[in-house]
């Protein structure tokens, strides 16, 4: 389990706005204005009432020294803050924790990659020895689940020209003979597969499809979040049908 670094705050999510802030009112009553490290619409993870965590940086200069964590969505905790994702996915591929990227000896984040070098890819796995070609991978914090009994995680929330053009970069690397993972990391419990969000962003399944036709590599795995920590709770199925 990955653990915070310290004990997170509770509270009750007032109203998520401007993309960025969030009002949280804690146990004591006193509403307090977060920051909320997700750019994305937070579809199915932002109703207000349900009970939250935050985080703090502990950096008094900082403007606002809270950050909100997770929600409760139900009985599950979802992991809302997309700056944890990359790091988290970091520590299990070097802990041997995701079968299908063992065996690399380096990780090496935000390399920059794609046309021109303008795009900088999450992480990048080498093999030191040489037997095997550098490994590109992109994360995709996953945190919407769609309404419905099948209990499908689904990716993007927004429509996203961004998650469109690292696809595109990802088959460009597949092309040079380099290997290329798309990783979603799922940051709650309760899906039991994964599927693109159509609904939302035709063209990214569209993309996504093409992309893994080309040989990128599509992996899925969602995470069992609580107040204590992240940790893995296995690999979906990834369904593009």
């Amino acid at each position: 389990m990955q653990r915070f670094e310290h004990e997170l705050i509770p509270g009750t999510l007032v109203r998520r706005y401007k993309r960025f802030l969030a009002d949280v009112e804690l146990a004591d009553g006193r509403l307090v204005t977060v920051h909320c490290a997700n750019p994305g619409a937070m579809r199915s993870c932002s109703e207000p009432g349900r009970p939250v965590r935050l985080s703090d940086s502990r950096n008094p200069k900082r403007k606002l020294r809270l950050s909100l964590e997770m929600i409760r969505m139900g009985r599950t905790w979802v992991a809302i803050n997309t700056a944890r994702p990359n790091r988290t996915v970091r520590r299990l591929i070097a802990a041997g924790r995701i079968p299908e990227l063992r065996g690399y000896g380096e990780i090496v984040a935000e390399v920059p990659y794609g046309a021109g070098g303008r795009s900088r890819v999450d992480l990048l796995l080498r093999d030191p020895a040489g037997g095997r070609p550098e490994c590109y991978v992109e994360v995709k914090n996953t945190t919407y689940r769609p309404p419905g009994a099948e209990r499908y995680a689904a990716f993007p929330d927004a429509v996203t020209a961004r998650g469109k053009k690292h696809l595109e970069d990802l088959m460009a690397v597949v092309a040079s003979g380099s290997r290329a993972v798309i990783f979603f990391h799922v940051g709650r419990a309760d899906a039991r597969r994964f599927r693109p969000a159509d609904e939302i962003d035709p063209a990214y399944g569209r993309v996504l499809r093409r992309a893994v036709a080309a040989g990128v590599e599509p992996l899925a795995y969602r995470m069992r979040v609580s107040p204590r920590g992240i940790e893995l709770a296995g690999r979906l199925p990834v369904d593009l049908g």
